[in-house]
C-alpha cells in the first residue's frame, strides 16, 4: 500500500463524501472487505480524485452522469451530495439531470430528479 496516496485519498473522501458517510462505511470494514475499503480510498479516492487536472466539481459532474447511466442510484445519491458539497448550485444539478435524461434515457432521469430534489432542499436548509 503506497500510504501517501491512501492518506490522501482518505482527506480526498472525507471532503467529498463527508465524515459521516466514511465513518460508517469504516466502522463495518471486516477481514471480507478490508482490501476493498483499501482499494476504493487509494484507488479511487487517492490516485483518481487526488488528481488535480480536474477540480472536484467537475469530478462530481463526470460522477453524476456515469452513475446515472449504470444505474446505480445508491452511489448517485452519495456523488450527488458530494456534488452540492463540491459546489454545484441546484441550477447547475438540474441541468445535469436534464443531460442525463437525454443521454440515459427519461426513466434514468425521473430516478435521478426523483432523488435530487428532496437531497437539494436539505442541503439548502443547512
Amino acid at each position: 500500500m503506497d500510504q501517501k496516496t491512501h492518506d490522501a485519498g482518505m482527506k480526498m473522501r472525507r471532503q467529498v463524501a463527508g465524515n459521516e458517510y466514511v465513518d460508517k462505511a469504516m466502522s463495518n470494514v471486516n477481514d471480507f472487505n478490508r482490501d476493498f475499503q483499501r482499494i476504493v480510498t487509494q484507488y479511487a479516492w487517492g490516485e483518481c480524485w487526488g488528481d488535480d487536472t480536474l477540480k472536484p466539481r467537475e469530478r462530481s459532474i463526470l460522477n453524476l452522469g456515469m452513475l446515472a447511466a449504470l444505474g446505480k442510484m445508491e452511489e448517485f445519491q452519495t456523488h450527488l451530495r458530494g456534488a452540492l458539497t463540491n459546489g454545484l448550485t441546484p441550477n447547475e444539478v438540474r441541468a445535469v439531470l436534464t443531460q442525463i435524461a437525454v443521454y440515459c434515457g427519461i426513466p434514468v432521469g425521473v430516478d435521478c430528479f426523483r432523488i435530487a430534489k428532496p437531497m437539494i432542499d436539505a442541503h439548502q436548509k443547512k
